[in-house]
Protein backbone atom coordinates (compact mmCIF):
# COMPACT_ATOMS: atom_id res chain seq x y z
CA UNK A 1 0.00 0.00 0.00
CA UNK A 2 1.26 3.69 -0.69
CA UNK A 3 2.63 5.65 2.02
CA UNK A 4 0.66 8.91 3.20
CA UNK A 5 3.03 10.97 1.63
CA UNK A 6 3.57 9.02 -1.99
CA UNK A 7 2.44 10.40 -4.92
CA UNK A 8 1.28 6.99 -7.10
CA UNK A 9 -1.84 5.54 -5.49
CA UNK A 10 -2.79 2.37 -5.94
CA UNK A 11 -5.91 0.76 -6.56
CA UNK A 12 -6.10 0.24 -2.98
CA UNK A 13 -5.63 3.61 -2.12
CA UNK A 14 -8.55 5.08 -3.98
CA UNK A 15 -11.60 5.58 -2.36
CA UNK A 16 -14.11 3.08 -3.27
CA UNK A 17 -15.62 3.98 -6.61
CA UNK A 18 -13.10 6.31 -7.60
CA UNK A 19 -11.55 5.59 -11.01
CA UNK A 20 -7.89 4.59 -10.45
CA UNK A 21 -7.00 6.41 -13.54
CA UNK A 22 -9.01 9.87 -12.40
CA UNK A 23 -7.25 9.43 -9.25
CA UNK A 24 -3.49 9.22 -10.73
CA UNK A 25 -4.35 12.24 -12.88
CA UNK A 26 -5.79 14.06 -9.54
CA UNK A 27 -2.54 13.37 -7.83
CA UNK A 28 -0.34 14.66 -10.97
CA UNK A 29 -2.09 18.12 -10.43
CA UNK A 30 -1.41 18.22 -7.30
CA UNK A 31 -0.80 21.52 -5.64
CA UNK A 32 2.27 21.97 -3.44
CA UNK A 33 1.78 20.81 0.48
CA UNK A 34 -1.70 19.35 -0.37
CA UNK A 35 -2.59 16.09 0.44
CA UNK A 36 0.72 16.23 2.91
CA UNK A 37 -0.51 14.49 5.71
CA UNK A 38 2.64 14.49 7.70
CA UNK A 39 3.22 17.86 7.20
CA UNK A 40 0.01 18.33 10.53
CA UNK A 41 1.93 16.47 13.45
CA UNK A 42 0.24 18.54 16.40
CA UNK A 43 -1.15 15.76 18.99
CA UNK A 44 -4.13 18.24 20.46
CA UNK A 45 -5.72 18.48 17.14
CA UNK A 46 -8.75 15.92 17.10
CA UNK A 47 -12.26 15.62 17.33
CA UNK A 48 -12.88 17.19 20.77
CA UNK A 49 -11.03 20.02 20.56
CA UNK A 50 -12.43 20.79 17.09
CA UNK A 51 -15.44 20.56 19.15
CA UNK A 52 -14.82 22.74 21.71
CA UNK A 53 -13.91 25.50 19.85
CA UNK A 54 -17.12 25.08 17.43
CA UNK A 55 -19.65 24.56 20.35
CA UNK A 56 -18.43 27.99 21.70
CA UNK A 57 -19.26 29.53 17.98
CA UNK A 58 -22.28 27.47 17.75
CA UNK A 59 -23.70 29.45 20.63
CA UNK A 60 -22.50 32.69 20.64
CA UNK A 61 -22.21 33.28 16.62
CA UNK A 62 -26.47 33.59 16.62
CA UNK A 63 -25.99 36.65 18.84
CA UNK A 64 -23.30 38.24 17.04
CA UNK A 65 -25.76 37.14 13.72
CA UNK A 66 -28.96 38.23 15.11
CA UNK A 67 -27.49 41.34 16.09
CA UNK A 68 -26.05 42.50 12.99
CA UNK A 69 -29.75 41.90 11.27
CA UNK A 70 -31.43 43.52 14.52
CA UNK A 71 -29.22 46.82 13.96
CA UNK A 72 -30.15 46.96 10.05
CA UNK A 73 -34.04 47.32 11.19
CA UNK A 74 -32.98 49.69 13.57
CA UNK A 75 -32.42 52.26 10.98
CA UNK A 76 -35.66 52.06 9.87
CA UNK A 77 -34.80 50.58 5.94
CA UNK A 78 -38.83 51.03 5.08
CA UNK A 79 -37.41 54.97 5.01
CA UNK A 80 -34.75 54.11 2.28
CA UNK A 81 -32.26 55.10 4.79
CA UNK A 82 -30.73 51.75 5.77
CA UNK A 83 -27.18 50.49 4.01
CA UNK A 84 -27.36 48.90 1.57
CA UNK A 85 -31.34 50.57 1.03
CA UNK A 86 -32.87 47.47 -0.86
CA UNK A 87 -31.99 44.25 0.04
CA UNK A 88 -35.38 42.87 -1.11
CA UNK A 89 -36.41 39.59 1.23
CA UNK A 90 -32.91 39.71 2.84
CA UNK A 91 -33.94 41.07 5.70
CA UNK A 92 -35.78 40.31 9.65
CA UNK A 93 -39.31 41.33 9.03
CA UNK A 94 -39.46 44.66 9.81
CA UNK A 95 -40.58 46.18 13.47
CA UNK A 96 -41.19 49.65 14.22
CA UNK A 97 -38.01 50.37 16.30
CA UNK A 98 -38.73 50.95 19.96
CA UNK A 99 -37.33 54.21 21.87
CA UNK A 100 -37.49 52.20 25.55
CA UNK A 101 -35.19 51.20 27.14
CA UNK A 102 -33.36 53.80 26.05
CA UNK A 103 -29.52 51.77 26.13
CA UNK A 104 -31.19 48.97 23.30
CA UNK A 105 -29.34 50.31 20.55
CA UNK A 106 -26.12 51.07 22.66
CA UNK A 107 -26.61 47.29 23.87
CA UNK A 108 -26.94 46.16 20.79
CA UNK A 109 -24.09 47.14 19.21
CA UNK A 110 -21.72 47.08 21.96
CA UNK A 111 -22.80 43.01 21.71
CA UNK A 112 -22.34 42.90 18.03
CA UNK A 113 -18.93 44.66 17.76
CA UNK A 114 -18.03 43.47 21.30
CA UNK A 115 -18.52 39.75 21.34
CA UNK A 116 -17.59 39.76 17.64
CA UNK A 117 -13.60 41.19 18.34
CA UNK A 118 -13.85 38.82 21.32
CA UNK A 119 -14.53 35.69 19.20
CA UNK A 120 -11.77 36.78 16.96
CA UNK A 121 -8.78 33.85 18.93
CA UNK A 122 -11.97 31.03 18.87
CA UNK A 123 -12.58 31.55 14.95
CA UNK A 124 -8.54 31.25 14.45
CA UNK A 125 -8.40 28.15 16.70
CA UNK A 126 -10.78 26.71 14.96
CA UNK A 127 -9.28 26.93 11.28
CA UNK A 128 -6.15 25.61 13.05
CA UNK A 129 -7.77 22.64 14.68
CA UNK A 130 -9.50 21.94 11.26
CA UNK A 131 -6.82 23.29 8.90
CA UNK A 132 -5.38 19.88 7.74
CA UNK A 133 -9.09 19.08 6.48
CA UNK A 134 -7.95 22.46 4.25
CA UNK A 135 -5.65 20.63 2.48
CA UNK A 136 -6.70 17.51 1.82
CA UNK A 137 -5.77 16.03 -2.19
CA UNK A 138 -8.41 15.71 -4.14
CA UNK A 139 -10.62 17.86 -2.65
CA UNK A 140 -13.72 15.28 -2.37
CA UNK A 141 -14.00 11.97 -3.38
CA UNK A 142 -18.45 11.87 -3.67
CA UNK A 143 -21.17 14.47 -4.57
CA UNK A 144 -21.60 14.92 -0.95
CA UNK A 145 -18.24 15.65 0.10
CA UNK A 146 -18.57 18.49 -3.17
CA UNK A 147 -21.18 19.81 -1.78
CA UNK A 148 -19.90 19.75 2.23
CA UNK A 149 -16.37 21.42 0.91
CA UNK A 150 -18.20 24.29 -0.68
CA UNK A 151 -20.11 25.29 2.14
CA UNK A 152 -16.73 25.06 3.99
CA UNK A 153 -15.07 27.62 1.59
CA UNK A 154 -18.58 29.55 1.67
CA UNK A 155 -18.06 29.09 5.44
CA UNK A 156 -14.80 29.96 5.44
CA UNK A 157 -14.69 32.75 3.40
CA UNK A 158 -17.66 34.27 4.60
CA UNK A 159 -16.53 34.62 8.44
CA UNK A 160 -12.76 35.67 7.42
CA UNK A 161 -14.32 38.30 5.08
CA UNK A 162 -17.00 39.93 7.82
CA UNK A 163 -14.19 39.57 10.74
CA UNK A 164 -11.40 41.48 8.46
CA UNK A 165 -13.63 44.05 7.34
CA UNK A 166 -15.56 44.42 10.20
CA UNK A 167 -12.08 45.25 12.20
CA UNK A 168 -11.00 47.37 9.59
CA UNK A 169 -14.48 49.80 9.38
CA UNK A 170 -14.17 50.03 13.09
CA UNK A 171 -10.62 51.57 12.63
CA UNK A 172 -11.64 53.58 10.15
CA UNK A 173 -9.41 52.23 7.98
CA UNK A 174 -11.28 51.73 4.59
CA UNK A 175 -8.35 49.51 2.61
CA UNK A 176 -11.23 48.05 0.13
CA UNK A 177 -12.81 49.60 -2.63
CA UNK A 178 -16.26 49.11 -1.96
CA UNK A 179 -19.21 49.92 0.33
CA UNK A 180 -18.64 48.21 3.77
CA UNK A 181 -22.20 48.13 4.50
CA UNK A 182 -23.37 46.21 1.43
CA UNK A 183 -20.70 43.87 0.91
CA UNK A 184 -20.88 43.30 5.21
CA UNK A 185 -24.37 42.57 5.24
CA UNK A 186 -24.36 40.36 1.85
CA UNK A 187 -21.33 38.61 2.86
CA UNK A 188 -22.81 37.79 6.47
CA UNK A 189 -25.97 36.21 4.42
CA UNK A 190 -23.66 34.24 2.43
CA UNK A 191 -22.09 33.38 6.02
CA UNK A 192 -25.40 32.76 7.51
CA UNK A 193 -26.21 30.34 4.69
CA UNK A 194 -23.23 28.18 4.90
CA UNK A 195 -23.57 28.37 8.66
CA UNK A 196 -26.65 26.60 8.76
CA UNK A 197 -25.31 24.00 6.05
CA UNK A 198 -22.28 23.31 7.83
CA UNK A 199 -24.00 23.03 11.77
CA UNK A 200 -27.06 20.16 9.97
CA UNK A 201 -24.01 18.21 8.58
CA UNK A 202 -21.23 18.38 11.87
CA UNK A 203 -23.93 18.65 14.69
CA UNK A 204 -24.45 15.09 15.50
CA UNK A 205 -20.45 14.50 15.30
CA UNK A 206 -19.60 17.52 17.23
CA UNK A 207 -22.09 15.91 20.06
CA UNK A 208 -20.67 12.82 20.11
CA UNK A 209 -17.09 14.01 20.08
CA UNK A 210 -17.67 16.47 23.07
CA UNK A 211 -19.22 12.84 25.14
CA UNK A 212 -16.02 11.21 23.84
CA UNK A 213 -14.12 12.76 26.33
CA UNK A 214 -14.44 14.69 30.14
CA UNK A 215 -13.76 18.27 29.72
CA UNK A 216 -12.96 18.27 33.71
CA UNK A 217 -10.62 15.49 33.16
CA UNK A 218 -9.06 17.85 30.24
CA UNK A 219 -8.72 20.57 32.44
CA UNK A 220 -6.52 18.34 34.88
CA UNK A 221 -4.09 16.94 32.24
CA UNK A 222 -0.92 18.27 32.04
CA UNK A 223 1.35 18.63 29.05
CA UNK A 224 3.08 15.65 30.04
CA UNK A 225 0.17 13.31 30.04
CA UNK A 226 -1.64 14.29 26.76
CA UNK A 227 -1.88 12.32 24.27
CA UNK A 228 -3.33 12.06 20.69
CA UNK A 229 -6.92 11.20 20.37
CA UNK A 230 -7.90 8.04 18.88
CA UNK A 231 -8.06 7.96 14.48
CA UNK A 232 -11.36 9.68 13.45
CA UNK A 233 -13.26 9.42 9.71
CA UNK A 234 -12.39 12.96 9.35
CA UNK A 235 -8.50 12.89 9.31
CA UNK A 236 -8.38 15.35 12.27
CA UNK A 237 -5.84 13.38 14.51
CA UNK A 238 -2.14 13.22 13.19
CA UNK A 239 -1.07 10.53 11.19
CA UNK A 240 2.57 10.69 12.85
CA UNK A 241 1.87 13.02 16.11
CA UNK A 242 4.83 14.60 17.36
CA UNK A 243 5.35 14.79 21.01
CA UNK A 244 3.03 17.40 23.04
CA UNK A 245 4.64 20.73 23.47
CA UNK A 246 1.28 22.40 24.74
CA UNK A 247 -1.73 20.47 26.56
CA UNK A 248 -5.53 20.76 25.32
CA UNK A 249 -6.05 22.61 28.91
CA UNK A 250 -3.29 25.16 27.62
CA UNK A 251 -4.28 25.42 24.70
CA UNK A 252 -8.26 26.50 25.83
CA UNK A 253 -6.66 28.66 28.14
CA UNK A 254 -4.62 30.55 25.64
CA UNK A 255 -7.76 31.01 23.58
CA UNK A 256 -9.63 32.35 26.38
CA UNK A 257 -6.88 34.52 27.46
CA UNK A 258 -6.60 36.25 24.06
CA UNK A 259 -10.39 36.41 23.69
CA UNK A 260 -10.68 38.19 27.42
CA UNK A 261 -7.57 40.22 26.59
CA UNK A 262 -9.67 41.32 23.57
CA UNK A 263 -12.45 42.02 25.71
CA UNK A 264 -10.39 44.02 28.36
CA UNK A 265 -9.50 46.74 25.26
CA UNK A 266 -12.24 47.11 23.50
CA UNK A 267 -15.09 46.64 26.07
CA UNK A 268 -14.48 50.25 27.69
CA UNK A 269 -16.02 51.97 24.31
CA UNK A 270 -19.31 50.59 25.05
CA UNK A 271 -19.07 50.71 28.64
CA UNK A 272 -18.27 53.90 28.75
CA UNK A 273 -16.57 56.21 31.65
CA UNK A 274 -13.49 55.08 33.24
CA UNK A 275 -13.30 51.79 31.12
CA UNK A 276 -12.81 53.69 27.94
CA UNK A 277 -9.35 54.34 28.92
CA UNK A 278 -8.61 50.86 28.63
CA UNK A 279 -9.91 50.37 25.06
CA UNK A 280 -6.58 50.51 23.52
CA UNK A 281 -7.69 48.56 20.56
CA UNK A 282 -10.81 51.23 20.30
CA UNK A 283 -10.84 54.26 17.95
CA UNK A 284 -13.16 55.64 20.53
CA UNK A 285 -11.10 54.53 23.55
CA UNK A 286 -9.12 56.93 25.22
CA UNK A 287 -11.30 59.73 25.61
CA UNK A 288 -12.12 61.19 29.34
CA UNK A 289 -15.80 60.56 28.81
CA UNK A 290 -16.39 63.48 31.11
CA UNK A 291 -19.21 66.41 30.70
CA UNK A 292 -16.48 68.49 28.40
CA UNK A 293 -15.00 65.64 26.62
CA UNK A 294 -16.80 62.60 24.84
CA UNK A 295 -16.55 61.20 21.36
CA UNK A 296 -18.02 62.68 18.18
CA UNK A 297 -17.58 60.64 14.84
CA UNK A 298 -18.04 63.51 12.43
CA UNK A 299 -16.47 67.27 13.03
CA UNK A 300 -17.66 70.22 11.95
CA UNK A 301 -14.59 70.60 9.52
CA UNK A 302 -14.81 67.19 8.01
CA UNK A 303 -18.66 68.20 7.58
CA UNK A 304 -17.73 71.85 5.99
CA UNK A 305 -19.29 73.67 8.30
CA UNK A 306 -18.59 77.50 8.58
CA UNK A 307 -19.05 80.00 11.38
CA UNK A 308 -21.74 81.73 8.73
CA UNK A 309 -23.52 78.50 8.69
CA UNK A 310 -24.18 78.55 12.51
CA UNK A 311 -24.28 82.36 12.76
CA UNK A 312 -27.25 84.57 13.97
CA UNK A 313 -28.48 83.92 10.16
CA UNK A 314 -29.06 80.57 11.14
CA UNK A 315 -32.89 79.35 11.47
CA UNK A 316 -34.66 76.33 11.72
CA UNK A 317 -37.22 75.62 9.43
CA UNK A 318 -40.43 73.79 10.76
CA UNK A 319 -42.94 72.29 8.28
CA UNK A 320 -46.36 70.51 7.96
CA UNK A 321 -48.42 70.05 4.68
CA UNK A 322 -48.53 73.93 3.82
CA UNK A 323 -47.67 75.38 6.99
CA UNK A 324 -44.19 76.57 7.99
CA UNK A 325 -42.74 78.43 10.92
CA UNK A 326 -39.29 79.73 11.28
CA UNK A 327 -37.24 79.77 14.64
CA UNK A 328 -33.68 81.31 15.34
CA UNK A 329 -32.13 79.85 18.72
CA UNK A 330 -33.05 82.75 20.83
CA UNK A 331 -36.85 81.63 20.45
CA UNK A 332 -36.04 78.02 20.51
CA UNK A 333 -34.51 78.90 24.26
CA UNK A 334 -37.14 80.38 25.05
CA UNK A 335 -39.66 77.43 24.67
CA UNK A 336 -39.78 74.81 27.78
CA UNK A 337 -37.18 72.79 28.12
CA UNK A 338 -36.69 69.13 28.89
CA UNK A 339 -33.48 67.69 30.23
CA UNK A 340 -32.52 63.72 29.45
CA UNK A 341 -30.18 61.50 30.16
CA UNK A 342 -29.69 59.96 26.88
CA UNK A 343 -26.52 57.61 24.99
CA UNK A 344 -25.54 58.29 21.61
CA UNK A 345 -24.20 54.39 20.23
CA UNK A 346 -22.64 54.42 17.24
CA UNK A 347 -22.31 51.21 14.86
CA UNK A 348 -19.51 50.89 15.48
CA UNK A 349 -20.14 49.95 18.78
CA UNK A 350 -18.25 52.99 20.97
CA UNK A 351 -21.20 54.98 23.45
CA UNK A 352 -21.55 57.50 25.53
CA UNK A 353 -24.09 59.01 28.02
CA UNK A 354 -24.41 62.55 28.13
CA UNK A 355 -27.22 64.78 29.57
CA UNK A 356 -28.86 66.93 27.12
CA UNK A 357 -31.35 69.57 26.85
CA UNK A 358 -34.06 70.84 24.26
CA UNK A 359 -37.32 71.40 23.27
CA UNK A 360 -39.18 68.35 22.69
CA UNK A 361 -39.69 67.55 19.35
CA UNK A 362 -43.44 67.04 20.12
CA UNK A 363 -43.96 70.18 20.82
CA UNK A 364 -41.96 71.24 17.40
CA UNK A 365 -44.98 69.50 16.02
CA UNK A 366 -47.48 71.04 17.76
CA UNK A 367 -46.26 74.53 16.42
CA UNK A 368 -46.93 73.59 12.67
CA UNK A 369 -49.95 71.55 13.80
CA UNK A 370 -48.75 68.38 13.08
CA UNK A 371 -50.87 66.17 16.17
CA UNK A 372 -50.20 62.89 14.84
CA UNK A 373 -47.16 62.65 12.00
CA UNK A 374 -46.10 59.25 10.61
CA UNK A 375 -42.56 60.62 10.46
CA UNK A 376 -40.88 63.27 10.58
CA UNK A 377 -37.45 63.98 8.15
CA UNK A 378 -34.59 66.22 9.75
CA UNK A 379 -31.90 68.01 7.37
CA UNK A 380 -28.55 68.97 8.62
CA UNK A 381 -26.81 72.11 7.55
CA UNK A 382 -24.61 69.29 6.05
CA UNK A 383 -24.16 70.03 2.48
CA UNK A 384 -23.10 66.40 1.28
CA UNK A 385 -22.58 62.97 3.08
CA UNK A 386 -24.58 59.99 3.67
CA UNK A 387 -25.46 61.23 7.11
CA UNK A 388 -26.97 64.58 6.20
CA UNK A 389 -31.18 63.75 6.70
CA UNK A 390 -32.63 61.25 8.61
CA UNK A 391 -36.04 60.17 9.12
CA UNK A 392 -37.86 59.66 12.17
CA UNK A 393 -40.27 57.45 13.20
CA UNK A 394 -43.99 58.38 14.95
CA UNK A 395 -42.80 57.27 18.61
CA UNK A 396 -39.47 58.50 17.71
CA UNK A 397 -40.84 62.35 17.72
CA UNK A 398 -43.61 61.86 20.22
CA UNK A 399 -40.99 60.21 23.14
CA UNK A 400 -41.17 62.28 25.84
CA UNK A 401 -37.72 62.15 26.20
CA UNK A 402 -36.79 62.96 22.07
CA UNK A 403 -35.51 66.46 22.13
CA UNK A 404 -33.89 68.95 19.50
CA UNK A 405 -31.18 69.22 21.94
CA UNK A 406 -29.55 73.14 22.22
CA UNK A 407 -27.34 72.15 25.62
CA UNK A 408 -25.32 69.36 26.82
CA UNK A 409 -24.25 68.93 30.63
CA UNK A 410 -25.89 72.61 31.02
CA UNK A 411 -23.82 74.37 28.48
CA UNK A 412 -24.04 74.99 24.92
CA UNK A 413 -23.60 72.15 22.33
CA UNK A 414 -20.06 72.97 21.16
CA UNK A 415 -19.54 73.08 17.01
CA UNK A 416 -18.57 69.39 16.79
CA UNK A 417 -21.44 68.22 18.42
CA UNK A 418 -24.19 69.91 16.24
CA UNK A 419 -24.36 73.59 17.47
CA UNK A 420 -26.95 75.61 17.09
CA UNK A 421 -29.00 72.42 17.76
CA UNK A 422 -29.16 68.57 17.02
CA UNK A 423 -31.74 66.03 17.32
CA UNK A 424 -31.11 63.50 20.18
CA UNK A 425 -33.89 60.29 20.39
CA UNK A 426 -33.74 57.42 23.05
CA UNK A 427 -32.17 54.15 21.43
CA UNK A 428 -31.70 56.05 17.85
CA UNK A 429 -28.61 54.47 16.14
CA UNK A 430 -25.73 57.51 16.59
CA UNK A 431 -25.64 58.80 12.95
CA UNK A 432 -29.45 59.72 13.17
CA UNK A 433 -29.42 61.98 15.76
CA UNK A 434 -28.79 64.51 13.47
CA UNK A 435 -26.43 67.19 13.92
CA UNK A 436 -26.48 71.01 12.96
CA UNK A 437 -30.03 70.90 11.65
CA UNK A 438 -31.24 72.87 9.06
CA UNK A 439 -35.22 72.22 8.92
CA UNK A 440 -37.64 69.18 10.22
CA UNK A 441 -40.38 68.42 7.98
CA UNK A 442 -43.37 66.46 9.82
CA UNK A 443 -45.20 64.23 7.49
CA UNK A 444 -48.58 62.87 7.79
CA UNK A 445 -47.45 59.56 5.32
Amino acid sequence: MAAPDDPRPSAETAAPGFPVRLWRALERARPPGFGRTRAWRSPLRGPWLTSMFGAVLLVTLPVVIITGLVSFVAYAPWFGQAFPAHVGWLHLPYFTWPTRPVWLYRLNQGVHVGLGLVLVPVVLAKLWSVVPKLFTWPPARSIAQVLERLSLLLLVGGILFEIVTGVLDIQYWYAFPFDFYTAHYYGAWVFIGAFVAHVTIKLPRLISALRSRSLRRELRTSRAQTRPELADPDGLVAADPAPATLSRRGALALVGGGSALIAVMTAGQSIGGAARRVALLAPRGGYRDTPGDFPINHTATAAAITATDVGAGWRLTLAHGGQVVQLDRAQLLAMAQHTAALPIACVEGWSTLQTWTGVRLRDLAALVGAAHPASAHVQSLQRSGAFNQATLQFNQVFDSDALLALKVNGTDLSLDHGYPARVIVPALPGVHNTKWVRSIDFRDT
